[in-house]
């Protein structure tokens, strides 16, 4: 209830209108706004109101009024689903217009299909598969056979693939995904849902026919009654519902038949895989026609969209399940562009190259390399079983993703032991020399080169997860920089190295070895990206050294957790990547050693801010063609720049100016830190 008055009182924040909620026989609603603003004034950063009976477990439940992370009714269009049926949010049909509503449905189609893939990523299913207003009152498309059926075919998988999960326990105690939270899975005559499904797939296949007729495009037709009223898009429009109705069909079949006993189902569900990538090709294709059938202009690149056609579909919203379902976290939701499909395929990358092809291709191996028997060799096997198990956590939501990143570190460290190993027992001495002639020699070389590259990648990930999910406090940060300007050295060194060797032996070709080492030196370029990493490097280390002097100055603020130690704090966040020996010697006493004689005065000489726009300037031709790059470097380029300025600022004031408040936000990039310096 004060929750709800607070957010009425509040007149800067944008809230649509609502109509108010009445009264009931035993409650009346009173605003308490008056309440809230006499104790805002009297309350400090960090505390709460609380009753006398308030304790440490119901602190653990406590919400922060107002805050769109915590207060599930503080982003919310609607009160209930009814009133947003009310206000037309979901329509039945949704036009009257033919053309319009076989779009529109399509449209639904996609965004349900997103919002499926976003859910098996991790997300909560009411915040992705049911934010469709349509799946949660069931009976309200009856009218519609289309919609009512694709909507009974949703339900009726939603509640396999929990099944399937559960009763194989594949998921974790706090896994969201086997959430239920309440929603109706249970639809009467759901159990009928192929079968309502398969007779509106052979009334538009029965259309497609007929469209496809010599004279269907200048007769009427007597016995079909058209899907829309421009005869010219009919067969498009039959075409791209068939194939997504059809992969409906064959994803069900695929869940079924895997649930048979003793494995008995697995070659069916096979073959429905097989029919489930041939309809999602045919929904890729369809693409085109349905964006060039509306005359509506799209915004934005089609690869953010969640629909084909790029339009935003009717009938969803995430931010009514935050009210609805207590236990639902009520975080924002970002649902996967229409256009993310299967990954990793019978071994394969997108079905189509082998994993071995993959990783020479990553280790700048020629082409000509990629049938090599040094393929099935027992470490590189392995080495692309993990290669593959990295892809797919990488699918995964940045919390799981995080867990598996932080342990499989420890099987690329020991998988990289192994390929050494085997690397000496193949080649013996010739292990250690450069040789062209040999394409077993210079493929491990490249290999080894590759897989500590990648193990650092995997170690910085592991890192800068931990500021996305706001893991970190910002007595932490200077550890944290600190440990990531450590991995990002030894990535550039690796990535460095792997350049090097790679135009190296193009190079050497043709010519005498000392003729080659002096073209080799003279005409070596830093490679774009390790000054991209170069920038970084700058970065994390200006932003240890920042924090360390701040700390040092007495500049920020020290609150010594009562519950362990810095030097706790260091094992805890970062024991994975000890275990792992990444990088080698690395410890608690040297972060120390390292930080504990920064000053703001020596910052000033050198300023590694401006090292960092340096080089974000220097590299960003050499990325002109990869968009995202240069939005990277520019959000990197606005981190060094207010960065460097904040430290001019506060290096003029000085230490002796008690006024200055020094804080931290992550206002232009989402783990690089900003300084922001105001005076109390």
């Amino acid at each position: 209830m004060a929750g709800t008055s607070a957010q009425e009182a509040t007149v800067d924040l944008p809230l649509p209108e609502r109509t108010p909620i009445p009264s009931g026989d035993h409650t009346v609603w009173a605003d308490v706004s008056p309440l809230l603003d006499a104790a805002c004034k009297d309350l400090q950063d960090g505390m709460l109101i609380h009753g006398d009976n308030f304790n440490l477990f119901a602190a653990m439940s406590a919400l922060e009024i107002m805050d769109p992370k915590m207060d599930s009714g503080m982003i919310c269009k609607y009160y209930s689903v009814d009133e947003a049926i009310e206000n037309g949010a979901a329509p039945v049909p949704i036009s009257f217009d033919k053309t319009i509503d076989v779009q529109c449905n399509i449209d639904i189609m996609d965004h349900l299909l997103a919002c499926e893939a976003t859910w098996h990523k991790g997300h909560s299913l009411a915040q992705t598969v049911f934010s469709c207003i349509y799946l949660l009152r069931p009976d309200r498309t009856s009218s519609h056979p289309l919609l009512h059926s694709y909507c009974r075919v949703i339900r009726a998988t939603c509640k396999t693939v929990i099944s399937v999960v559960s009763d194989a326990r594949t998921h974790e105690e706090e896994d969201l995904f086997i959430m239920t939270y309440g929603l109706p899975l249970n639809g009467d005559g759901d159990e009928k849902c192929l079968s309502m499904l398969k007779a509106v797939e052979e009334t538009i296949s029965r259309q497609l026919r007929a469209c496809k007729a010599p004279s269907s495009k200048t007769r009427v037709l007597e016995d079909l009654v058209p899907l829309q009223n421009n005869v010219e898009f009919e067969e498009g429009y039959c075409k791209a519902l068939l194939c997504r109705l059809r992969f409906r069909k064959h994803f069900y079949h695929v869940l079924t038949s895997m649930r048979r006993p003793q494995g008995r189902g697995l070659e069916l569900a096979r073959k429905h895989i097989a029919s489930c990538i041939s309809e999602l090709k045919c929904i890729l294709n369809s693409s085109e026609f349905l964006r060039s059938s509306t005359l509506v202009t799209h915004e934005g690149s089609i690869e953010d969209k969640t629909t084909a056609s790029g339009r935003q579909p009717i009938g969803f919203d995430a931010s009514l399940n935050c009210r609805l379902s207590a236990p639902t976290p009520p975080r924002a939701i970002k649902i996967l562009s229409w256009k993310k499909r299967l990954l990793v395929q019978d071994g394969k990358l997108y079905g189509r190259d082998p994993v071995f092809a993959v990783i020479t291709r990553a280790a700048a191996l020629r082409d000509n390399t990629r049938n090599h028997d040094i393929q099935k060799k027992e470490s590189i096997v392995q080495l692309g079983q993990l290669v593959i198990n990295l892809l797919k956590i990488l699918c995964t939501n940045g919390a799981w993703q995080r867990r598996k990143l932080g342990k499989i570190l420890q099987d690329w460290r020991v998988v990289y032991v192994q390929l050494e190993m085997a690397f000496r027992k193949e080649f013996g001495e010739k292990a250690n020399i450069s040789n062209d002639e040999n394409v077993g020699v210079k493929l491990f070389q490249h290999i080894l080169v590759w897989v500590e590259e990648q193990t650092y990648w995997i170690a910085f990930r592991f890192l800068i997860l931990g500021f996305e999910l706001e893991l970190y406090s910002e007595s932490e940060y200077c550890m944290v920089y600190w440990y990531i300007y450590v991995v990002l050295i030894k990535l550039a060194e690796k990535t460095n190295l792997k350049t090097v060797v790679s135009n190296g032996s193009g190079k050497r070709r043709g010519k005498k070895k000392r003729d080659s080492v002096k073209d080799v030196a003279r005409d070596y370029q830093i490679p774009p990206s390790v000054l991209f990493l170069q920038c970084q490097i700058c970065l994390a280390e200006g932003l240890t050294m920042m924090l360390a002097a701040l700390r040092n100055d007495c500049m920020m603020a020290q609150n010594p957790s009562p519950f362990n130690t810095e030097h706790e704090r260091f094992i805890q966040h970062f024991e994975l990547l000890q275990k792992a020996c990444i990088p080698d010697h690395v410890s608690f006493p040297l972060f120390m050693e390292s930080t504990t004689r920064a000053r703001l005065s020596n910052l000033v000489m050198y300023d590694y801010f401006k090292d960092a726009q340096r080089i974000t300037k220097e590299v960003k031709g050499s990325f002109s063609s990869d968009p995202e790059k240069l939005a990277e470097l520019r959000r990197l380029e606005q981190v060094a720049e207010h960065n460097s300025i904040a430290l001019n600022v506060i290096s003029r004031a000085g230490a002796l100016d008690p006024s200055l408040k020094v804080s931290f936000e992550f206002n232009h990039h989402p783990c690089f830190a900003t300084a922001v310096v105001k005076r109390c």
